[in-house]
């Protein structure tokens, strides 16, 4: 059984993805820093405790996995974290967990296992955001890391195509998950303007199913509808 690395696996896309790996019959080592609130158990879906923006503790981990399996076919770089609002007003504390969750974690994951997924020519499948293809004036920071995940994975793939490794970016737009609980919006109400987890996960299980030699490298995932509902405030 090939064994599959997914961070950011205890809710939304993360845990959609992980889902979807287990039903084509991939091993699951699902990252993420709690996961105290997960309603899915499966004995191929191996739950690890981590906090990705702890390199060192990232690195430990790695090794963990990879004493157990030889071959590691599918990373997904999935966590993610958006704070939002005008840049100035963002603290350094948030905009460090921004850049340090989206860019860093991912490029230092692909770092510790590139050499094993050119040996098994497998996937790294980067979960970016449609905010790295447009203006966002109220997520600059959020934007760049997404962007700059987007860049490294063209880069790589340029670098690592001639090993057999595919390196897949996919941009999702709006999605109905926890991700905007730190925002003051969230996606709109009816089912036209967001798109799910389960729309991620499908993507990534259509990459999975190309002939050999076609890679999907660029996905950008769109509702229908455009349509944001700003949060009621709780001050009175």
């Amino acid at each position: 059984m090939k064994a599959a690395i997914v961070t950011g696996a205890s809710s939304g896309i993360g845990l959609e993805i992980a889902k979807k790996l287990v039903e084509l019959n991939f091993k699951v080592y699902g990252l993420a820093r709690d996961f105290s609130k997960i309603d899915y158990k499966n004995e191929n879906f191996i739950l690890i405790n981590c906090d990705i923006t702890k390199s060192n503790i990232l690195e430990e981990k790695v090794k963990e996995i990879k004493s157990y399996e030889k071959e590691i076919y599918i990373l997904v770089n999935n966590a993610g974290v958006g704070y939002f609002g005008p840049h100035e007003e963002i603290n350094t504390r948030k905009l460090h967990d921004i850049i340090a969750t989206n860019l860093e974690a991912p490029i230092i994951l692909t770092h510790l296992l590139l050499r094993t997924l050119k040996e098994s020519q497998g996937f790294i499948i980067n979960i970016s955001s449609i905010t790295a293809k447009v203006i966002s004036p109220i997520g600059a920071a959020y934007s760049a890391s997404k962007a700059g995940l987007s860049h490294f994975s063209e880069s790589l793939f340029e670098e690592t195509r001639k090993k057999g490794v595919k390196v897949v970016t996919i941009h999702p737009d709006m999605t109905k998950t926890n991700f905007y609980n730190n925002a003051n919006f969230k996606e709109g109400e009816v089912e036209e303007s967001f798109i799910t987890g389960q729309c991620v996960a499908d993507a990534v299980k259509m990459i999975l199913n190309q002939r050999e030699g076609t890679v999907l490298t660029d996905i950008t995932i769109r509702p229908q509808k455009h349509m944001i509902t700003k949060k009621k405030s709780s001050i009175k």
